[in-house]
C-alpha cells in the first residue's frame, strides 16, 4: 500500500513545485514589467510628465464636456442620466399606476435637461483646477489606476466645482421648470401623509423640501467624472487615442 502511496505524493508534491514555480515566474514577470514602466518613467522629464497628464485630464474634459452639454447628453446615456431623487423612486409606480406617468417624464427630463445646460460653463472650472496638478502629484498618477488622475481631480476638486456648479444649476433649473415640475408633482401627493414624507428630507428633528438643485449639481458632477475617467482610461489602454507626441511618449514609457 505504501508503494501505490509513494508515486501519489510524489506527483503531487511535483505538481505543487511545478505550480508555485509557474507562479513566481508570473510574479517576476510583472514586478519586471512594473520596475520598466517605472524606469521609463523615472527617465522622462518632469514637466513632460506633466504636460502629458494635464493633456489627458483636458481632452478627456473637453470630450465629456461636448458629449454631456448637448440636447439629450444626460437624458439619454443611461450612464449618466439623472434619476428620481432616491425617495421619489420609492413611489414612481405608485404615480404612474394614479396616471401621473407624463408628469413624472417630464419632471426627470427637466433635471437631465438642467444638467445639459450647465455643463458647458463648468469647463473653465475644470480647465483651471488641472492647472493646479503639480509635478510631484503627475508622477505618481501616472503610473497609479486607470482613472488616478480623475480620482485625484476629484478628491482635490469635488468641493470646491460644486460650490461654483452650483449657482449655473440653479439658473438652468429655472430656465427649465424642474422646480415648478417637482412642486407640481409632489403636490398630487401633498395631501396623503403616507406619501408627504417621502419629499421631504429630516434635518435637526424638523422636515424641509428637498434640495433639487443641489441634487441635480451633485448627480450632474457625478455624470461629468464618470465620462472623464472613462476618457483617461481610454488614453491608457488605447494607443490611436494618444493624439499627440507627448501623449504618445508619457503613456507609452508607463506601459500603458
Amino acid at each position: 500500500m505504501k508503494i501505490k502511496i509513494l508515486p501519489v505524493l510524489l506527483g503531487l508534491s511535483l505538481m505543487s513545485v511545478s505550480a508555485r514555480a509557474g507562479f513566481l515566474d508570473s510574479l517576476t514577470k510583472v514586478f519586471a514589467s512594473t520596475n520598466a514602466a517605472s524606469a521609463a518613467i523615472a527617465a522622462l522629464p518632469q514637466d513632460q510628465i506633466a504636460g502629458g497628464l494635464k493633456e489627458a485630464l483636458g481632452k478627456g474634459v473637453s470630450n465629456a464636456v461636448a458629449s454631456l452639454g448637448r440636447d439629450g447628453g444626460f437624458l439619454k446615456n443611461a450612464d449618466v442620466k439623472i434619476p428620481l431623487p432616491g425617495a421619489m423612486q420609492k413611489i414612481e409606480s405608485g404615480l404612474r399606476l394614479a396616471g401621473q406617468g407624463q408628469m413624472v417624464d417630464e419632471f426627470i427630463a427637466s433635471m437631465n435637461h438642467a444638467a445639459e445646460q450647465a455643463v458647458p460653463v463648468a469647463a473653465g472650472v475644470f480647465g483651471d483646477a488641472i492647472k493646479q496638478m503639480s509635478i510631484a502629484d503627475a508622477r505618481s498618477i501616472l503610473s497609479g489606476s486607470p482613472d488616478a488622475a480623475t480620482q485625484f481631480f476629484r478628491r482635490t476638486s469635488e468641493t470646491n466645482l460644486h460650490a461654483q456648479f452650483l449657482p449655473l444649476v440653479k439658473k438652468a433649473t429655472d430656465s427649465v421648470g424642474v422646480t415648478a415640475r417637482y412642486k407640481e408633482l409632489t403636490g398630487k401627493f401633498a395631501a396623503v401623509s403616507a406619501f408627504g414624507s417621502l419629499f421631504s428630507s429630516k434635518s435637526g428633528g424638523s422636515t424641509s423640501p428637498l434640495d433639487v438643485d443641489n441634487y441635480v449639481a451633485s448627480k450632474a458632477l457625478d455624470g461629468l467624472f464618470k465620462m472623464v475617467a472613462a476618457e483617461e482610461k481610454n488614453i491608457r489602454a488605447n494607443p490611436l487615442a494618444r493624439t499627440s507626441e507627448v501623449l504618445k511618449t508619457v503613456f507609452g514609457a508607463a506601459g500603458k
